[in-house]
């Protein structure tokens, strides 16, 4: 198993190559959105921590239909500032609470090394 630590310089590195198996080992959850937010990939560690089944979630609006709880400028906001300005790496403390037990957690989101999607990585607290 390869060793990725939560909000290194470097995630989307060790990610870029990864398939959606070695994604599932994660000990964090990891999310891949395109430039709208839907939802390219979703692992297991994130399925574990909002109770989703991610293979559910897959081409739906992560915004608008997994986690409502997240539009706002907070959090969609800060999204849709660093894909408009191209340079989205940002980390901050949330609370997940959309059908699911309040849940405290760390995000850090990240531009994908290549292509035009973007990563949003979730380790609770």
């Amino acid at each position: 198993m390869e060793m990725v630590k939560f909000g290194s310089d470097d995630i989307e590195n060790s990610l870029a190559s990864m398939d959606d198996k070695k994604l599932d080992e994660l000990a964090f959850g990891a999310i891949q959105l395109d430039k709208d937010g839907k939802i390219i990939q979703y692992n297991a560690a994130e399925g574990g921590i909002t109770g989703r089944d991610p293979k559910s979630v897959i081409g739906k609006n992560f915004f608008k239909q997994v986690a409502p709880c997240t539009q706002g400028k907070e959090f969609e906001g800060r999204f849709k500032d660093g894909v408009k300005n191209g340079n989205l790496n940002t980390m901050f403390e949330y609370v997940f609470d959309y059908q699911m037990q309040p849940t405290k957690v760390k995000i850090h989101m990240k531009k994908a090394i290549s292509g035009d999607t973007y990563w949003i990585f979730v380790k609770r607290v």
